[in-house]
């Protein structure tokens, strides 16, 4: 009887633990700031991926520096920054494309759920050799 209840209490413990374990992936939705505040991206789904566009810019601006002539007199806000990010495998984690209109170029990228409130975006080149990133706040 003794075994029964030891067993009985590891599997409700494991099972209350694996029910309060934080989940990040489904959070990753939702409006983000990045650290200057110069500007807010929402992250929602696009088919089977998840997608980011700008909503909102201090000081808002054309994509000037689009690599594309005919985008360049576009306003930025709308923009679709961060593209077509699917799952790695690594919980809270998905790589994808992203945009940077302060040079015009496309990356291979990377977004992590680090917390309910944190999100690190990574923007990569050589096959992801050399990332450059940063760490954006959920707006509430």
């Amino acid at each position: 009887m003794l075994k029964f209840n030891a067993a009985a209490a590891l599997l409700a413990a494991g099972l209350l633990a694996a029910t309060t374990a934080p989940s990040f992936a489904a959070d990753a939705k939702g409006d983000w700031e990045r650290p200057n505040g110069a500007s807010k991206i929402r992250i929602s789904s696009c088919g089977g991926a998840l997608c980011g566009k700008l909503i909102w810019l201090r000081d808002p601006r054309k994509d000037t520096e689009n690599p594309d002539a005919s985008k360049r007199s576009r306003p930025l806000l709308g923009v679709q920054i961060v593209q077509s990010m699917k799952p790695t495998g690594t919980d809270g984690q998905w790589k994808g494309k992203v945009y940077n209109a302060e040079d015009g170029k496309t990356y291979t990228g990377f977004i992590k759920l680090t917390s309910a409130n944190k999100l690190k975006l990574e923007g990569c080149v050589m096959g992801g050799l050399i990332c450059k990133g940063e760490t954006w706040s959920r707006v509430k």
